[in-house]
Parts: structure tokens; sequence; C-alpha cells
């Protein structure tokens, strides 16, 4: 086995197995509560039961000693059956509130089970923000965590645009996906004021990433689409001058990078996912009833934001942190 899939609990060593086999942007909002649960195991061998696409990057947020690969479509409870120990001596479902991620768990017959859905355990805070749950989850338990302690280290890959404005038009859902033409017009905007900006994008998402370019007049050199492997997608945005995006796992990374961000919210109020409180980010959001975060069609909030609005607070953070405008790679290499 490989050292990120390695499970077998180190000699004397008890283990607790942590189910959160959710995606990017579940797994940084989850880093507060897992450092929680290794400052409060010290003696134990800490697992993360997640997708192995991810491992990388939760074994460098420290609060890990292994990734046991589990995932299944969707938000949907993995099954877990594949665990290669002995039963865990603690697990903690940081995964959800039902019955189906307790009942995985509790199929390892681990001696203690920490979740929601346990007889004796902790209510769900429904308007909680995400951190602020499942370190309140943990609290309920005894266990201390900081929903502030969300910090990454700095990456150990170079970035492939140092300096640039990143902008993310791509979301999961059609829900949270703000229009192309709109992302086109900040860029134009962001590009006029002598900023290089770099659009990125997931799988499947290079024809939107291309629409966006095409719109905006971006060069072929500042499209980064397809999905860049995560440790330099982490250098790209801890690197980055500012990260725009929607409601992303991006945006999560760039929160754990203290990178400037401008975050646009339409379905889900900032109050439950949103960025920490600090001048380097800013929520912009209308007001309203809570809309599908997994709907098809953009949610009618973020319709209301307009470009000039996000134009004017990408320009406010960019010069409020006094950043130059990164040179394009030609210039750069003449130099």
């Amino acid at each position: 086995m490989t050292a990120t899939s390695d499970t077998t609990p180190a000699a004397g060593a008890p283990c607790v197995l942590v189910l959160r086999a959710l995606g990017l942007g579940d797994l940084l909002a989850g880093v507060p509560a897992l450092r929680g649960v290794r400052r409060g195991f010290p003696g134990h061998r800490i697992v993360l039961a997640q997708p192995a696409s991810l491992a990388g990057l939760a074994l460098a947020t420290g609060a890990l000693d292994a990734v046991f690969p589990a995932e299944a479509p969707g938000r949907a409870v993995p099954a877990l059956a594949h665990w290669p120990g002995p039963p865990p001596d603690v697990a903690i479902d940081l995964h959800g509130n039902g019955p189906e991620s307790r009942d995985a768990l509790a199929a390892l017959r681990p001696r203690r089970l920490l979740a929601h859905a346990c007889p004796d355990g902790p209510g769900w805070r429904a308007q909680a923000h995400e951190r602020d749950r499942w370190c309140g989850f943990l609290d309920d338990y005894g266990i201390a965590a900081d929903p502030l302690d969300l910090r990454l280290p700095a990456p150990g890959t170079p970035s492939p645009a140092p300096g640039a404005v990143l902008v993310h038009p791509g979301a999961a859902s059609g829900s949270r996906r703000w229009p192309a033409e709109r992302f086109a017009a900040v860029v134009r905007c962001l590009r006029a004021a002598g900023y290089r900006v770099v659009l990125t994008g997931g799988p499947g998402e290079e024809a939107l990433v291309r629409s966006v370019a095409e719109r905006s007049g971006a060069h072929d050199e500042d499209l980064l689409a397809g999905g860049l492997p995560l440790a330099e997608l982490s250098a790209l945005v801890a690197g980055a001058a500012l990260v725009l995006s929607g409601d992303t796992g991006l945006a999560h990374l760039a929160y754990a990078h203290a990178t400037p961000t401008v975050t646009l919210f339409g379905p889900v109020s900032p109050r439950l996912w949103g960025p920490p409180p600090s001048p380097r980010h800013l929520a912009l959001w209308k007001p309203g009833p809570p809309g599908d975060p997994h709907g098809r069609t953009p949610d009618a909030r973020l319709l209301r934001i307009d470009s000039g609005e996000v134009a004017a607070a990408c320009l406010t953070l960019l010069r409020q942190g006094r950043t130059r405008p990164a040179p394009r790679p030609e210039v750069a290499r003449a130099n």
C-alpha cells in the first residue's frame, strides 16, 4: 500500500477512524474539526475515510496519519466494508447527521462511536456555519476544536502563475454558477486595469472556461481548464493575488491559504459556508429565502449580483493589498 492508503494501526497505537467522504470544500471546512480530533486523541492513529484523490491535501493538514479511500456518488455514504484492520477504538461521524453514516461506522464495531444519530448524540445545529457545526459537535463530546484553525501550510510546489488573479467560473451545480458573460465582463475590467487573469476549471468545464476566455479576450496561456493536479492547484491558489469564484471548493482552498477572495453566493448564505472573518475576504450575497444548492439553473439571488459590483469588489481588495499587476509570461521571460 501507499503511504496515503495505509490504514494498518501502528504497533500499540489504537485507531480513530473519522468519516467525511465528501468533496474538496467539505474536507477544508472540516479541517478545524479534524485538528480537534488530533489534539483530543494524541496517542491514537488518526485515519480519515474520504476520496483517495484528496489524500495529499488531507495529509498536508497535519491532522491525520493516513487516509482510508472511501467515496460514493454525490453526498451519499460510502461502503466501509473494505476496512482492513481490527475494529477502530473510536469512530467519528463527520459526514452527516443521519443513520446511514452512523450505521456504516457502527458496522465496523468500534469500541466507541461519536455520531449525531446515536441515541445520546448531540443535536444538529441546522443554522450553524459548517466549521462551527462540527467543532461544536466535538465540543459536546468534550473535544476542543477551534473553527478558525483552518490554515494550510505553504505548498512545496511552485505556482504556475504567481501573482495572477484567478477566476473560476464553474461550480458543481447550476444554481451556484454565475453566468459566463458576467465573469467575462469582470475579466475584461481586471485585464484593462493591468492585472494578469488566469481562468481555471475542473474536469468537464473546458467549454465554460473557453466561453469566458473568448468573451473576455483572455489568452490561451491563461487558461487552466480540465482540472489541475491538486498539489499544483493548491500552489496556484496560494500564490494568487486574488481568487474570484462562486461557492465552490476552490474558494475554501483560498480561505485555507489566506488568499484574498471575492466569493459569489446564491442559494446558500455565506453565514453557513462563507469565509472566515477577515478584511481579505468579501462574500457577495443578496438576502432572501434559501434556494436549492444542487439545482440546475442559476439561483435568483445569485443573478441579482451584477458584474460591476463584482469588479469593484475585486479591485478594492487588490488595491487594499497594494498588489501590483502580475507580468504576462512573455514579459517575465524577457526580464
